[in-house]
């Protein structure tokens, strides 16, 4: 009982000193939002360096934990129909246990779907303890969580990541995606990417496509996942439509769906 009213307490303080972002990841081929990713803010909007820069190393990984419960509470506010894509620390669950199993419930009882949750981890982080850090997840990936790899291709072992455990879906890092258009080194290492990816079925997200260029670029490799500020930037406490390229008489055009 006092742990549960302490988690709740500690959820409350943590909703009072941070607000978010959200950001949508659009499918290019629908036309629609596949998921909102809630990037830390202040509460009235200052940016996440700001917001880390008051935490201790000692208190990020609770931090962390009671910061995803605030975004999922923000999101159902908003209307979320979507996904939900929550940044993670792996070091957090093992500081904070039963973390997951508190999302899992806090998104029920504000009415989201089990699968309406996508969590984000970077490539580097999920490497650091795979074992222990993939038998737990997989744990939850039944009910229907779903697990992302950030910023994949900045590290050295990706590949043998996706051998050991196979995500949901890969973010391409966005400096492996800028000028993607204009650089034939990038093009084949993309393309390689890509290839295992659909060998394993596992789905590519292009993000920070910021340029036509890098957009047309992936339309014509097959990935119908994008993120990043050609499409929209992140919205302070609102659940922004994106923005799609299309070609109208020649002429490049950007068309935003209502």
């Amino acid at each position: 009982m006092y742990t549960s009213l302490a988690r709740a307490s500690r959820n409350d303080v943590v909703s009072s000193s941070i607000s978010f972002a959200f950001q949508p990841i659009a499918d290019i081929e629908s036309r629609t939002v596949f998921a909102y990713e809630a990037l830390v803010r202040g509460p009235r909007g200052e940016s996440a360096q700001h917001v880390f820069s008051t935490v201790s190393s000692g208190q990020l990984a609770e931090f962390d934990h009671h910061a995803r419960i605030a975004a999922v509470n923000l999101a159902s506010r908003l209307g979320l129909s979507a996904r939900i894509s929550l940044n993670l620390l792996p070091g957090s669950l093992h500081a904070c246990p039963g973390s997951l199993d508190e999302l899992l419930g806090r998104a029920q009882e504000s009415g989201l779907a089990l699968d309406q949750l996508l969590i984000e981890v970077t490539e580097s982080e999920a490497i650091e303890r795979p074992g222990e850090f993939i038998d737990l997840l997989n744990r939850y990936r039944v009910h229907g969580l779903q697990l992302a790899i950030d910023d994949f291709g900045a590290g050295y072992a990706g590949l043998n990541l996706l051998a050991d455990f196979q995500p949901d879906l890969v973010k391409l890092d966005m400096h492996l995606v800028r000028d993607i258009d204009r650089a034939g080194p990038r093009q084949a290492i993309a393309k390689g990417v890509l290839q295992v990816c659909d060998d394993l079925g596992i789905e590519v997200i292009a993000e920070g496509v910021e340029t036509l260029g890098e957009y047309h670029w992936f339309r014509r490799v097959g990935v119908r996942l994008m993120q990043g500020y050609l499409l929209a930037r992140p919205c302070f406490e609102a659940l922004e439509l994106p923005a799609f390229p299309e070609r109208l008489g020649g002429t490049e055009v950007m068309a935003r769906d209502r």
